[in-house]
């Protein structure tokens, strides 16, 4: 669809390279500084789907934004502003090469573990007797290796990841203690908007004077899977899925249509109708996940708006 930005190619003052991630693109400046754009397209099962969706970079933009704020009390961040609605512009930071996912109930990857009779997950043992989607006694981490482009992200232990020497020992157990503090934060955030927060991931990095940060998103959609808090209980003890806002839902349409980003299937066809569907559907979880009505940003000539906008920030940072 042509009110999407799917992928840019900016050349900004000072640019010294760029990286393209699944979603995001992150251009790095010689004044150490990152200007990272969230773009439109829309990721699976590590696969980039072929058209990107209205509004989905400046609702993920916007909410990661929206929770570092809420956040930078008890971690600290990489973000200084936010000059355009798809734009988070940072301090460079070098990026542990580990995903810190943090699980509070026995859901999605977890769960699908468990159904195929595992009783471990990255080194830690799962209690026997577990419904789907059943709470966890205590949250558990379940780090995962950062993938290479195109490789799925993998489980891996604590032990490993010290072991292998991909995270220190000393640099583990901060990431671990803010993994614990961010989680217990984004709890109390969704409780107040009558959400649970199932599980999610954290990505940190390390900056020029060694400060360890938290970067990239933050309970978003595509970061995190949420349930209404309304009639849990109930849907639990009666065995039927429960009622959730994530990205699981484009999960599910891709399963059903014998996609799981595996060698030799075929990702499905999505309509027009259907792309607009997915792009109400993030709209909906933004207005639920922060409370806040959503603005829609202009959708004619995105590239345009966002060089303006960071462009005029630079300015504005460099004389400041």
């Amino acid at each position: 669809m042509s009110n999407t930005i799917t992928a840019t190619n900016f050349n900004f003052p000072g640019q010294t390279g760029v990286y393209r991630g699944k979603v995001r693109e992150v251009y790095s400046l010689d004044n150490d500084l990152l200007v990272m754009v969230a773009t439109d397209r829309l990721s699976a099962f590590d696969v980039i789907m072929p058209k990107g969706i209205p509004y989905k970079g400046q609702i993920l933009n916007q909410i990661a934004t929206k929770m570092m704020k809420a956040t930078e009390d008890l971690v600290p961040n990489w973000l200084i502003a936010t000059p355009d609605p798809n734009v988070a512009v940072g301090k460079k930071c070098e990026p542990f090469k580990v995903e810190m996912v943090i699980r509070g109930y026995m859901s999605g990857h977890a769960a699908r573990e468990y159904k195929a009779g595992k009783r471990e997950l990255c080194g830690v043992p799962l209690p026997e007797e577990m419904k789907e989607n059943d709470k966890f006694p205590e949250p558990i981490i379940t780090p995962a290796t950062k993938a290479e482009k195109g490789d799925h992200d993998e489980d891996i232990s604590r032990e490993n990841i010290l072991k292998k020497g991909i995270v220190s020992e000393e640099d583990y157990v901060v990431l671990e203690k803010y993994t614990r503090a961010l989680f217990q934060r984004g709890t109390e955030i969704a409780a107040e908007r009558g959400l649970i927060l199932v599980d999610t991931k954290y990505e940190f990095g390390k900056t020029a004077d060694g400060e360890i940060v938290l970067i990239d998103e933050i309970h978003t959609p595509d970061s995190s899977r949420y349930f209404y808090a309304d009639g849990y209980k109930e849907r639990q003890e009666k065995g039927e899925p429960q009622k959730q806002l994530s990205k699981e839902f484009v999960r599910q349409w891709l399963i059903s249509n014998g996609f799981q980003g595996l060698e030799g299937q075929q990702i499905p066809e999505m309509t027009d109708d259907y792309v607009t569907s997915v792009s109400e559907r993030y709209i909906e979880l933004y207005e639920n996940i922060t409370g806040d009505t959503f603005q829609k940003a202009s959708l004619e000539n995105i590239e345009d708006r966002i060089r303006e906008n960071v462009e005029g920030f630079l300015t504005n940072y460099k004389d400041s």
